[in-house]
């Protein structure tokens, strides 16, 4: 297989890798300050778990509004103002407003984030494809990316705990605003000026249209929805972490990051191309199994390994990536990258509001199960439509 080493000697991959990497640690510490910052003003763990994730459930809106504009934008400018977007609504949450002036932000900032999605992971295709030395391109540079971003949470996790602790929550998100306007300024001037990858004006009629077309072919449905329902429900499993160990929740969320990375550079450097399509289900029930065992109130360190081994299961969606650009046409690569991760983050939006309204009816430890049950439940009804096709059906590419 092709080394790491040969991504970062590609033009373009290592800026557009340390601006994506600023802003998952911006997002990692103003979620956890957001979240400590509503649990202490509210005790309500539904309202924490939505200040970090809310903006996962703007996401819909974005997806079925804006996608459109991930191919038919300049990637360069558009990341750059998506960047000073966050900057600027992370430093007005910093204030902070009222509780109703924060969930408004958050629904802005969602709104943000889905075109943003479309576009960096469109550029990245983009980029890698055009290197015809780099073998599996998309699944090692995302693989890449996914490691840094455990890496990056780790750090950004724990360094967000030490700063709310020693500084206060609204210092962490000033903080988390300076390295996204850093992650601005990286695209800016390094990254090089591209023309859109499809023709055409951006139109809520053509995402809607556009979103009709990819989601029209069985494979990529079943597709995306494996990659949307089971990690969304897993995701609102973590942002119960805070109502379930308010003093351990640094950690918590420092070991599924730890978890989520070992999964990726296992399936991505040790798993071979004829073995992968055989893991996607296995490792969405791994994802949601060790969850179940939180009913029995396990221990903050035990907690923290059972949170590490089920976040291994994230891998999964490295997998499921891959088959979908096998699928999809290369001028549609940006919407439906898009289109996965604003349908991912807002099933994780939802998982969060289920899981913080199950936690307020039970107890965040019962919540964790009842969802990673209804993940597993599922999986399992997906598992037939995610079957490794003949080679010869995977080869359409229908819009």
């Amino acid at each position: 297989m092709t080394s790491y080493r040969s991504l970062f000697r590609t033009p373009e991959f290592t800026p557009l890798f340390l601006a994506s990497s600023a802003q998952v640690a911006a997002q990692t510490m103003s979620g956890l300050a957001l979240g400590t910052l509503v649990y202490r003003a509210t005790d309500s763990p539904l309202l924490s778990a939505l200040s970090m994730f809310g903006p996962s459930l703007a996401q819909v809106l974005g997806a079925t509004t804006l996608l459109s504009a991930a191919d038919r934008l300049p990637p360069r400018a558009t990341l750059t103002g998506t960047a000073l977007a966050f900057a600027a609504g992370t430093a007005a949450l910093a204030a902070p407003p009222p509780l109703w002036g924060i969930f408004a932000l958050i629904l802005v900032l969602g709104l943000v984030a889905s075109l943003g999605g479309g576009v960096r992971w469109g550029l990245l295709n983009e980029i890698l494809r055009e290197d015809g030395h780099i073998k599996d391109g998309y699944i090692l540079g995302r693989s890449v990316f996914n490691m840094a971003n455990g890496v990056t949470q780790v750090v950004g996790f724990a360094t967000g705990g030490v700063l709310i602790a020693f500084l206060s929550a609204r210092g962490t998100l000033l903080t988390a605003a300076a390295l996204y306007a850093t992650a601005a300024v990286v695209s800016r001037f390094a990254l090089t000026a591209r023309p859109p990858r499809a023709t055409g004006r951006p139109s809520v009629r053509e995402t809607r249209r556009t979103n009709a077309a990819l989601l029209a072919a069985r494979p990529r449905r079943h597709l995306f929805l494996a990659l949307w329902i089971p990690n969304g429900l897993i995701v609102g499993c973590e942002s119960l972490y805070v109502s379930y160990a308010p003093d351990h929740a640094g950690l918590l969320f420092a070991c599924a990051a730890l978890g989520m990375l070992a999964g990726d550079v296992t399936v991505a450097r040790f798993v071979t191309p004829r073995l992968r399509p055989r893991l996607g289900v296995p490792l969405l029930l791994l994802l949601a199994a060790p969850y179940v065992f939180f009913v029995l109130r396990p221990g903050p360190f035990l907690a923290a390994g059972l949170a590490t081994l089920a976040s291994a299961g994230f891998a999964a969606s490295l997998l499921q990536q891959e088959r979908l650009m096998a699928v999809t046409p290369p001028e549609l690569s940006g919407h439906a990258l898009g289109l996965h991760s604003s349908g991912m983050l807002t099933m994780q939006g939802v998982g969060a509001a289920l899981a913080g309204a199950t936690a307020q009816l039970t107890s965040p430890g019962t919540a964790m199960t009842v969802i990673a049950l209804a993940s597993i439940a599922v999986t399992v009804s997906l598992a037939p439509g995610l079957r490794p096709a003949p080679r010869a059906a995977s080869a359409p590419r229908t819009a």
